[in-house]
């Protein structure tokens, strides 16, 4: 398939795009954006854009990227919990920190978890057109999810990867404006990697001073 080709699906899906997907899309860059920025507005903007999700990726028949979407909605409301609620060394708010050996350990673990298990399902149980992809895709999103809601600075690395796998993914299933979403997620994600790591470097001097 040449470039000129390519350009075409891509003009043709794009005017096929439904106003529900431009919607969902519009709220999840707003909540990426959010989230970069450490404002808690990144929950009730993604709270709108995984619920809407949840209906494009099952009508998609991509049902572990549809499942995980229900997962980031009760994630998204811990998160929002979290981030307005608890702090470490009893400050007001959530701080950017790294994660410890153990949870190195349990995030790896869980990945393995979810990977195996939803690949089984959708391999037994669904009519799901890419379940290896799916599965994994979904399992890297599982953990950065959770680790976002903790503000783990290793959550932008898998935001990353998982990003970059899945925008092919939604754009050989018809979902272009969708895989143009998650490409400014990807570039969105490095930048809040950015972002968060000053944030780190920050809060980690200003303990040290506090200990001096």
């Amino acid at each position: 398939m040449d470039t000129a080709s390519m350009f075409d699906i891509f003009y043709q899906n794009l005017l096929n795009t439904s106003w529900l997907e431009i919607i969902a899309v519009i709220f999840g860059l707003l909540s990426v954006w959010f989230c970069r920025k450490e404002n808690i507005l990144v929950y009730p903007t993604g709270i709108v854009n995984v619920l809407i999700f949840v209906y494009i990726f099952f009508s998609a028949k991509l049902y572990a990227n549809m499942g995980i979407n229900f997962f980031y909605f009760v994630m998204s409301i811990y998160g929002w919990y979290m981030w307005t609620h608890k702090g470490k060394n009893d400050e007001k708010t959530l701080t950017v920190t790294k994660c410890s050996r153990n949870e190195y350990i349990i995030d790896i673990s869980a990945f393995i978890f979810f990977f195996i298990i939803l690949r089984y399902v959708l391999n037994k149980y669904t009519d799901s057109n890419y379940p290896l992809w799916d599965s994994f895709t979904t399992s890297i999103f599982f953990i950065a999810m959770w680790m976002q809601a903790r503000k783990k600075l290793e959550s932008w690395i898998l935001w990353i990867i998982g990003d970059t796998l899945i925008i092919p993914l939604c754009f050989i299933n018809n979902l272009v404006f969708t895989s143009f979403q998650y490409l400014v997620f990807l570039m969105l994600a490095i930048s809040g990697l950015i972002e968060w790591n000053k944030s780190f470097i920050k809060s980690q001097k200003k303990q040290l001073e506090e200990q001096k």
